[in-house]
């Protein structure tokens, strides 16, 4: 199976955490939680200007003479067409979140937390689409091709194994990268991948069954829940088996095909002319506050800036920390294409897909509380997209929908998690064997099972947060590597 040190001491970081949320989940709570506001208040700024450099960096390598070096030898052509690619990027990079977050968040900033208005106000109401864009756009997206590019160029331009530690060998020196040193940093990209991939298979659950739940009654409880966390791991296993070229690449599509469907039915169904004028004045204000919404910490406005640390700080850290796991993930699906189509593909697409997705469902369910037809601020996180769905006409064909779409971003998210997971583990192998992506499969979801029995989600997440720390570390180490590298070829 060709298994390294790096999965041995990942697995055993993982029981020994899994095992402090069982046995004292307040505790790991509690200490997580003061490590996480301590990183929020210290390192904000430095959060900030991380993401931003990311932008800078996509958009020099694709104006610049980098942008003809090609991910692969030169004969090399990608292996996957563009609307496979798109889907995969979107199954790996967005998941669950592309269902749920689009109605919770949009209200969430208008009528709960506002980042600057009134709770309600026609601002508040404005901010809240363009904040959740903010969120989930350029920031996020050039994160991940920064990281995903660095590792496609080593992987299959220069030949090295598809490891983090190897993309550092050029800056750090090969004995460093090959030695305990180099484990660690490999160590800490499993580490994240599997606590950030562990807390969405637990969540997913947990959503999976509100959804059952709010249309069929089904009980809410940790047994079914974990009979849905079972059933989907058969699933996802009999995925990984079948390969990244089948398995992903088909139900990534097909879920694509799905989320599309679900967000024209919304956007007919709903409030049409709202929903374009919203959309419009949505792209506008995010090009004009571009600049200061992405610098903005509010130091003298201690209110506001907690606002900030709740949410987008701890998005620019959680995008961090998934890094390396939707960045290798990306990086294995680009093969042979250029580092101009590949920034403009992995930048633009999946940003003008998330503002789309966030307009039609932020605005949809935005609107029914202003008309005061349903108070949806009042609704759990999982719950809150089929509370809009049931007053508007489909709504139960579209709740169907919903929970067939994040089944399947659930099973994709977690076959992508077990493929990246045995590179890692394996010296970077391409294609790891089926028995090493099953193993991992079986961590993931039993390091879920026993986090949501004994409640220790949200120190875990905290975990991940404090992960991405000084693994923005390495990115930036990463970053100048490929630069160093590089450059000898322009």
């Amino acid at each position: 199976m060709h298994i390294t040190k790096v999965f041995w001491y990942a697995v055993v970081i993982c029981i020994a955490i899994v095992l402090w949320g069982a046995i004292a989940p307040d505790h790991l709570n509690n200490v997580t939680a003061a490590s996480t506001n301590f990183i929020y208040d210290r390192f904000g700024w430095y959060y900030m200007i991380v993401i931003v450099a990311m932008i800078v960096l996509c958009i020099f390598l694709m104006v610049s003479r980098f942008g003809k070096i090609k991910l692969g030898k030169e004969n090399d052509d990608p292996e996957f067409s563009y609307p496979a690619w798109f889907a995969m990027l979107f199954s790996a990079g967005m998941g669950i979140g592309l269902v749920f977050f689009t109605t919770a968040e949009p209200i969430s900033h208008a009528f709960i937390s506002t980042p600057n208005a009134e709770l309600g106000s026609e601002q508040a109401i404005v901010e809240a689409i363009q904040y959740s864009v903010f969120h989930w756009g350029f920031h996020g997206w050039s994160l991940y091709a920064i990281v995903a590019l660095v590792l496609a160029y080593f992987k299959f331009h220069k030949g090295s194994p598809g490891l983090v530690s190897a993309t550092l060998e050029p800056l750090l020196g090969e004995k460093l990268m090959r030695g305990p040193t180099g484990n660690i940093v490999d160590t800490l990209a499993v580490f994240a991948t599997v606590v950030g991939v562990a807390s969405t298979l637990g969540l997913g659950s947990a959503q999976i069954n509100s959804g059952l739940t709010f249309l069929f009654n089904a009980p809410k409880t940790f047994w079914f829940q974990l009979i849905i966390l079972v059933i989907a791991t058969a699933l996802f296993i009999l995925s990984a088996w079948s390969g990244i070229g089948r398995g992903i690449r088909y139900l990534s599509t097909i879920n694509m095909g799905v989320a599309t469907l679900l967000v024209l039915t919304l956007f007919t169904v709903g409030p049409t002319l709202y929903i374009l004028n919203m959309l419009t004045t949505t792209i506008g204000n995010y090009a004009g506050n571009f600049v200061e919404m992405s610098f903005e910490l509010r130091p003298a406005n201690e209110e506001k800036r907690q606002w900030i640390n709740d949410w987008t700080i701890f998005y620019w850290a959680w995008w961090i920390s998934w890094a390396p796991f939707v960045g290798m993930f990306i990086a294995r699906v680009s093969k042979g294409r250029t580092i101009r189509e590949f920034i403009a593909g992995v930048l633009l697409a999946p940003t003008i897909v998330m503002a789309i997705f966030f307009t039609v469902f932020g605005v949809s369910a935005i609107d029914l509380e202003q008309n005061g037809i349903a108070q949806l601020s009042q609704f759990a996180t999982d719950t809150v997209t089929f509370g809009m769905f049931e007053h508007y006409p489909l709504g139960t064909i579209m709740s169907f929908f919903t929970i067939f779409a994040i089944s399947i971003f659930f099973i994709t998210s977690a076959d992508s998690a077990t493929f990246v997971l045995g590179m890692f583990s394996t010296n970077g192998r391409l294609n790891p064997a089926n028995t090493v992506k099953i193993i991992w499969g079986l961590v993931l979801s039993s390091v879920a099972a026993i986090v949501m029995y004994f409640g220790g989600i949200q120190g875990v997440q905290n975990m991940l947060i404090i992960a991405a720390l000084p693994f923005s570390i390495i990115v930036i180490l990463m970053a100048v590597s490929f630069l160093k590298t590089a450059k000898k070829e322009v």
